[in-house]
């Protein structure tokens, strides 16, 4: 199929500009829906009516998101079908089962208990209307479970869940269960679930802080910030937490991304983590030492093999062994990985060629050759067949450049340091604030609470780069490994895409402006005016 790379440009920029719009509601949904869960449950245990009051505000602007994020998401998806149709067709069946459980089990939870959570108030009992708003808060995260498996299939597609079939050229399903319960999804999951839990903490934390700056709602913010606080804390640990067992499964899954994000052009033994620097954007085929690629740096050493191998001495292959080998680590040059996947689509034209003449002998041979085991782990027997690199076959052709089978350094460097940098002090600033909670002194703290106030765009900005890390760090492939971007658009004119582009861009603006608007509304007229 023959790319537009113009067309292919303005389609990851409209899906790019749509999944970042979306991820701003996502996070704060995934958060607030359990905060409001426990301000309820403090209001049903306690009968008193200030915890209701509590409840009802938090809920209001929760509800505000809530909306706003179901319009985007289903924009988000529709562009699976109108520029990414390609990708659709040989995927669908793998990516679209999680998204299917997703529309029935979890939407339906959602739109179901959404309605007696925000209108129910006066209509059914305290238990079954706690009830429902836990079942929202559990509906909207798992949502986010199917989508992130779907997305974890995306960024470690493996053949004990799916494989590719010879007949109709599409990846399928041959174990629903394995596909769920793939490591890569599961931690990406926790991490994405903890990372909104603390933003919405962070939200609470400072929107209470400003009423206590003001000396506003005294009894109301000291109450909101004590559960944002306390949540907040265990959430951000959990962040880093998990993060770490995150980053181990992609420096074991996506070599190339912990690679860019650390910026190691040349693996090493022992390999450290870069804490700060100023990377270029190099060629890993013309870089010899890793200082090469800096203008300046501070290292922490051993850190980058403890993290992502366990251990402090281990081998971490940089971006130059995995564009031209390591045989000493069992590294293949891309150069042989692209023969392979050549091989592989030789055999899918042949045998689709032989199927057409029915020629009956040919196709098993071609099959056969197809599904050949190449690899094989002898401590776990995982085994890698051609078919499982036929996507590496679009990068043979000679006069590729074999650096862009890795992300672009410096963006993703940034994005993920960026995004680290600020989890850190979202741990300091949860420490802060519940210490001098605990000891009675927050409410005269006003350093603690500017630091919260400030600190209120931070989540949003770090969530964000995580996400750019994950996606621009998979890059040039749409399914790692197997399907490239490149060959994953729709074939339509230029002119639709950009259209569109400016169609959702504006729509995006105004709802952006009318959000931020509802939002300071609701805030400046305090509890009071939120029932």
């Amino acid at each position: 199929m023959h790319v537009d790379l113009t067309m292919l440009e303005w389609a990851r920029a409209q899906f790019a500009m749509t999944a970042l719009f979306h991820f701003f509601f996502v996070p704060f949904t995934l958060g607030m829906s359990f905060i409001v869960a426990f301000f309820e449950t403090i209001y049903v245990k306690t009968g008193k009516q200030e915890w209701k009051e509590i409840t009802q505000f938090w809920q209001l602007i929760f509800g505000i998101n809530f909306a706003l994020g179901l319009s985007t998401g289903i924009i988000h998806e529709f562009e699976f079908g109108t520029n990414w149709s390609t990708y659709s067709w040989v995927v669908g069946d793998l990516f679209g089962a999680p998204l299917a459980v997703e529309g029935i089990v979890a939407f339906f939870m959602e739109a179901t208990f959404a309605a007696i959570s925000f209108f129910g108030w006066k209509r059914v009992s305290k238990g079954v209307h706690l009830a429902s708003t836990w079942l929202l808060a559990i509906g909207s995260n798992l949502s986010a479970l199917w989508i992130l498996i779907a997305n974890g299939f995306m960024q470690h597609p493996s053949n004990e869940f799916g494989f590719f079939n010879i007949d109709t050229s599409r990846l399928e399903m041959t174990n629903f269960w394995a596909l769920i319960t793939q490591p890569v999804a599961q931690v990406k999951f926790l991490h994405v679930v903890s990372a909104g839990y603390t933003l919405a903490s962070i939200f609470v934390l400072g929107i209470s802080s400003l009423y206590l700056l003001k000396g506003k709602h005294v009894e109301f913010a000291k109450k909101s910030a004590t559960v944002a606080a306390a949540f907040g804390l265990i959430s951000s640990i959990f962040v880093a937490v998990i993060g770490d067992e995150h980053a181990y499964e992609v420096a074991n899954t996506q070599p190339t991304k912990i690679a860019s994000a650390e910026g190691l052009y040349v693996g090493e033994r022992g390999a450290p983590i870069v804490a700060f620097g100023i990377p270029k954007n190099l060629k890993a085929t013309e870089v010899t030492s890793n200082d090469e690629g800096f203008v300046f740096k501070i290292e922490l050493p051993k850190m980058l093999s403890l993290l992502g191998k366990r251990d402090p001495n281990a081998f971490v292959p940089g971006l130059r062994d995995l564009v031209n080998g390591n045989s000493e680590y069992g590294i293949w040059p891309l150069s042989k990985l692209a023969a392979v996947g050549k091989e592989a689509k030789n055999d899918l034209l042949k045998y689709h060629e032989a199927k057409k003449a029915g020629d009956t002998a040919a196709m098993e041979a071609a099959k056969a050759d197809f599904y050949k085991v190449i690899w094989e782990d002898p401590k776990t027997g995982i085994k890698l067949t051609k078919a499982d690199l036929i996507g590496y076959g679009y990068f043979a052709n000679p006069n590729i450049d074999p650096n862009l089978i890795y992300p672009p350094v410096p963006p993703v460097f940034y994005a993920f340091h960026i995004m680290v940098a600020l989890g850190f002090w979202f741990i300091l600033l949860f420490i802060l604030a519940y210490v001098s909670i605990m000891k009675g002194t927050f409410v005269e703290n006003r350093l603690v609470q500017k630091l919260a106030v400030i600190s209120v765009p931070l989540p949003w900005i770090a969530t964000s780069f995580g996400w750019m890390t994950a996606e621009i760090g998979r890059q040039p492939w749409t399914v790692f490994g197997v399907l490239p971007t490149a060959e994953s658009v729709t074939p339509i004119a230029l002119q639709n895409v950009q259209a569109t582009f400016f169609m959702f861009l504006t729509a995006f603006v105004i709802l952006g402006i009318a959000e931020l608007k509802i939002l300071f509304t609701v805030v400046k007229n305090g509890p009071k005016g939120a029932h």
